[in-house]
């Protein structure tokens, strides 16, 4: 598995984009395009919540983009202490 990217997020955490998990987001959501939005995500996000279907492990990450008028919302999963980005896309409200 290539790893495309690792970054600390806003808190620290190590997160990771595998070349797999990349392939499935512009599969699935053409409109998003660029790596840099989403390691921008990451470091500055405007918000972070818990996955109310995996709280333990599962962490949702948002920022606004004007240009879309919505956010750009990217689900993350820890285990063992480290992160992978599961998805990617946009979306009209917070969660």
């Amino acid at each position: 598995m290539e790893i495309l990217f690792q970054i600390k997020d806003k808190t620290g955490r190590l997160i990771q984009l595998s070349e797999e998990r990349w392939k499935h987001i512009i599969q699935e959501h053409p409109d998003i395009t660029n790596i840099e939005e989403i390691k921008n995500v990451l470091i500055q996000p405007l918000k972070i919540t818990e996955s109310k279907y995996d709280p333990e492990n599962v962490r949702y990450y948002y920022q606004y983009k004007k240009d879309t008028g919505k956010y750009l919302f990217i689900a993350v999963k820890y285990l063992n202490g480290k992160g992978f980005i599961i998805t990617a896309y946009h979306m009209r409200n917070i969660q």
